[in-house]
């Protein structure tokens, strides 16, 4: 059994994170950390884990053999260098403290559709951020083809649980529901990871990427819809995305339209291609929390201990 432990457990990622484990086969949840909720039983917080017996404690490093940082961005980095991590306990941060080049240390980008290899040999994994882990799926196959142009547009929406547990004005029920509002428009965080994925993909140049963030009036869910020019027929753009990701079982094309209701509550990708001249239109959807965060983090351990990459995400969304 993989031994788990869990710094930061209080937040929605963590919450996520817990309800997978719960019910992983291979897995055995041996400590949850929080400094806020330290000998407080998980269900007082994790209101949907009432019935469990586990309370949040600090953690033993010498008795886990994977540790999920669950923690705000920078906190992360100054956990790791104030605590001794054993060199054997694996390591996967859902922070953005170690996804940049200039910051990874000894992290891999865990984006598995990208790093597969790198992922299952490696000791730390710098989990991808939910609209990067989108817009990056919806692009890859184009960037290793040589096909993307250097000019892209991006126009996503995401649910209210993608700014965290903490409320702020613009989570607040009243200010959110019956809502759309934009937010860091072109100067989102995931812009630099974007790239650098693409580059690594194989993009001929750094491309530019005009984003506009949407906080949507629903809870959990991002849908993207990317906007660039090729001279590639519809048909042939749609075999690149079925060659490229016939060996990624979490990301899926669709023939038809896709929506949120297909991918909420699951670790999966659905991607829409569409084509009107030389316009091209990606639509790409996913569960921020699972697939944009947890899910992914989970596909991650899979792939650093040898098991499957499905074990224990076999999960069905809640269509109705």
């Amino acid at each position: 059994m993989i031994r788990v432990g869990i710094a930061g457990a209080a937040g929605y990622t963590a919450g996520e994170l817990i309800r997978i484990l719960v019910n992983h086969p291979a897995v055995e949840l041996r400590y949850l950390q929080s400094e806020s909720h330290r000998e407080e039983p998980i269900g007082r917080v994790h209101r949907d884990l009432l019935y469990s017996k586990q309370v949040f404690t600090d953690l033993d490093f010498d008795d886990i053999d994977v540790l999920f940082l669950c923690m705000g961005h920078g906190v992360s980095a100054r956990f790791l260098s104030e605590n001794k991590i054993p060199p054997s306990v694996r390591v996967i941060d859902l922070s953005n403290d170690f996804r940049l080049r200039a910051s990874a240390g000894n992290f891999v980008y865990g984006l598995p559709e990208l790093n597969k290899d790198k992922i299952m040999e490696c000791q730390r994994v710098a989990n991808p951020g939910c609209f990067a882990t989108a817009i990056e799926l919806a692009l890859l196959p184009f960037a290793k083809s040589g096909l993307l142009t250097d000019r892209i547009t991006v126009f996503g929406i995401t649910g209210s649980t993608g700014a965290g547990q903490r409320p702020t004005e613009e989570t607040h029920y009243s200010n959110r529901a019956q809502n759309l509002s934009v937010y860091k428009v072109f100067t989102h965080q995931h812009l630099g990871e974007i790239r650098e994925t693409l580059q690594e993909a194989g993009a001929k140049t750094e491309p530019d990427i005009a984003f506009v963030p949407v906080r949507g009036c629903h809870t959990r869910g991002i849908m993207v819809n990317v906007v660039f020019q090729s001279k590639a027929t519809l048909e042939e753009l749609t075999t690149l995305y079925k060659t490229y990701y016939e060996q990624h079982p979490f990301v899926l094309m669709s023939d038809e339209p896709v929506s949120l209701k297909q991918v909420v509550n699951t670790n999966y990708c659905f991607i829409h291609p569409d084509k009107e001249g030389d316009n091209v239109l990606v639509t790409s959807m996913i569960d921020n929390l699972i697939k944009g965060a947890s899910g992914q983090a989970v596909q991650n351990m899979n792939l650093m201990f040898g098991l499957d990459e499905m074990t224990g995400l076999r999960l069905k969304a809640n269509y109705f």
